[in-house]
Parts: C-alpha cells; structure tokens; sequence
C-alpha cells in the first residue's frame, strides 16, 4: 500500500506525519515513485555501526565534531559494546568481533572501559579525544 502523497514538510517537524500531507491512503502514485532517502547524522558522541550484514551489527564509529572516526579495540569488553547497543536503540547484544575490517581516518577513542550502566559511548571512561 501507499500511505502518503503530496508531502510538504518545513524540516522543523518531528514525524513524517506532522508534514502536511493528501491524507493517509490519499495518494495517485504507483511504486516507481516510492521515496528514499539516507540520513547520515554525525553530531557529537553519536555512534554507529559499519560493513555488518544489517543494522545491528558492524564496527563501531564515532562522531566527533562533525567527523566519523573509529575506536581502537584495546581493553574492549562486552560491557562497552552493551553500551554501544543501548546507544543505538538495541535491548541487547549478541557478540563483539574485529571481524568488521579496519576503518580509516581518525581513531577518536582507545582504552574504553565502560562499566555498562553508561547512556552513550562518551559517558565511559577512555582516552582519546
């Protein structure tokens, strides 16, 4: 089905719905004119996951002022990644691993040690930035 037609937004809106819309189902559209997008929001502290199979998985990155950066493996435990996975909306987590390849640029952490309770990545103690 096709939900919406003839969406405006201002870009100050919160949900897609708040857009001014023809109605939900209201629509002379076919599948070929099927919106897409992608969103890549790099603002400070954000994380997020690179070269995984889906979204829950994948090495972990880090924005710092603007720029994506990685976070050195050394002391990284199930407890950082716990945190990691509460970042991003995740109940849990499955399993750590390199196996995710090297990213390049900046490396923005190193020696995190998050005891597991921490909101976001940044809340841990480490060195870096």
């Amino acid at each position: 089905p096709i939900f919406l037609d003839n969406v405006s937004c201002l870009g100050t809106e919160t949900k897609l719905l708040s857009c001014t819309n023809s109605g939900i189902g209201v629509h002379n559209c076919v599948h070929s004119e099927d919106v897409g997008i992608k969103c890549e929001a790099c603002s400070h502290g954000n994380v997020k996951l690179v070269n995984g199979n889906d979204v829950t998985e994948g090495r972990v990155e880090l924005c710092n002022n603007g720029v994506w950066g990685t976070v050195c493996h050394d002391f990284w435990s199930v407890l950082d990644a716990k945190v990691v996975c509460r970042q991003l909306g995740f109940q849990s987590f499955g399993a750590q691993s390199d196996y995710f390849g090297q990213g390049s640029g900046s490396i923005w952490l190193d020696n995190v040690a998050c005891s597991g309770s921490e909101s976001n990545l940044l809340s841990c103690p480490h060195a870096g930035l």
